[in-house]
């Protein structure tokens, strides 16, 4: 009646719907339903003319009653089964469509579109279909909610629910069809949902919202690394570039490679600022995406990868594997991978991270290790962090 079919690798869902209306199962639903209550009702109401009970009539009743039974029980098992059927109908089968209330905007998002021209040639697809996050059925509620709103009219001032439905593995997000929040001057005043609204205050949270300009300029650690060193090492071969984790909030690293005609696109999420507004509006690129979704870029297109944070997974090696691969991935044969400062925690942790780099196979152009009291870490102890440039290797 239908299909699905869940592609893990960038953890999307695709659904397909057939062509059949599910408005007929509606009905054979309303007549089933009807047809139970009828007989129930002449079942347990029929009295036969005379009021003599004989053994004859005990068994008789006794007979309806189990038939009666036993008709309940398939026509729930019917219900249960049509259920299924109205899904695949539909389209869709990791989302209960059949739940109530859910927005009607995301299941016309869900239907698939058939080609003008039939089948194409070079591919062999016959529809396009539409995705959403296999993790949104665990979160269907919140995705309706997202998905309620007035059709060409404003969208809701919801960014919060969009992060809280991203962080919860919902994603992507389903496409919707109202105007974003717009206004006539950017500044912290107009974000809301924050406590603060001035830079002052956002300094003051515990992992502070600073500048870090200078240390890309002049280094104050051993662990610091210049731009212009890194950019020398890459032969002035790093046009375009990737920034990871949640120290590039503020969008200085790609403010400042873009003096030096480097292009960064910036990975954030809003943690206690819309860091996403901040770094637009700078003029840079930001690409509001967690850390669990894959980069959503071609094999072999970056110069550069920067990493600032994002490599502490606790005692998940594997979560660190496929991150680091899927960085790989999108790094040319011959880029850097710049390991910037990242927190190691121990020598455990330093150890784990080696033996990674050392199994993808790049080479170390610059290592350092070295101890800083951060007050980020929240410990108020030296702690050990990692610095590195790293070029990726020809494989065969």
């Amino acid at each position: 009646m239908g299909s699905v079919s869940l592609k893990l690798g960038d953890g999307t869902a695709r659904f397909k719907r057939s062509t059949l209306c599910s408005s007929a199962v509606n009905i054979l639903m309303l007549f089933s339903v009807l047809a139970t209550n009828l007989l129930a009702l002449y079942a347990f109401t029929y009295s036969p003319k005379h009021h003599t009970i004989t053994p004859f009539h005990h068994k008789n009743i006794t007979l309806i009653s189990q038939h009666v039974s036993l008709i309940i029980k398939q026509i729930d098992s019917s219900q249960k089964k049509l259920a299924r059927i109205e899904n695949q109908l539909l389209g869709y089968q990791t989302l209960n469509v059949s739940r109530p209330n859910l927005a009607n905007e995301l299941k016309l998002f869900l239907q698939h579109h058939q080609l003008p021209l039939g089948k194409d040639s070079r591919t062999g697809i016959t529809e396009m279909v539409a995705s959403v996050g296999h993790s949104c059925e665990k979160s269907a509620g919140l995705l309706s909610q997202y998905m309620t709103y007035k059709v060409s009219g404003p969208c809701p001032d919801d960014w919060s629910l969009a992060q809280k439905l991203i962080l919860r593995g919902c994603e992507p997000l389903p496409r919707r069809r109202c105007f974003a929040k717009t206004v006539s001057k950017v500044g912290l005043s107009t974000w809301s949902g924050l406590g603060c609204k001035n830079i002052n205050c956002l300094n003051k949270k515990p992992n502070g919202f600073a500048f870090d300009r200078q240390k890309y300029v002049k280094a104050t650690s051993k662990n610091d690394f210049l731009i212009d060193d890194v950019l020398a090492m890459g032969n002035n071969g790093i046009r375009i570039g990737f920034d990871i984790g949640t120290g590039s909030k503020t969008g200085t690293f790609a403010a400042l490679m873009a003096e030096k005609n480097v292009t960064i696109i910036t990975n954030t999420l809003n943690v206690d600022a819309l860091d996403s507004d901040f770094i637009a509006a700078r003029g840079v690129f930001p690409l509001f995406l967690s850390l669990d979704h894959r980069f959503p870029f071609y094999d072999n297109v970056f110069d550069l990868v920067h990493v600032t944070s994002g490599l502490d997974v606790g005692t998940k090696p594997e979560k660190l594997e496929f991150l680091m691969f899927d960085a790989d991935r999108i790094l040319r044969v011959g880029g850097l991978f710049w390991l910037d400062n990242i927190h190691c925690g121990d020598d455990e942790k330093k150890r784990t991270l080696t033996r990674l780099i050392e199994k993808i196979g790049y080479k170390k152009l610059k290592w350092v290790v070295g101890q800083k009291m951060d007050g980020a870490v929240g410990s108020g102890k030296h702690e050990l962090y990692l610095s590195a440039v790293l070029q990726k290797p020809v494989r065969i």
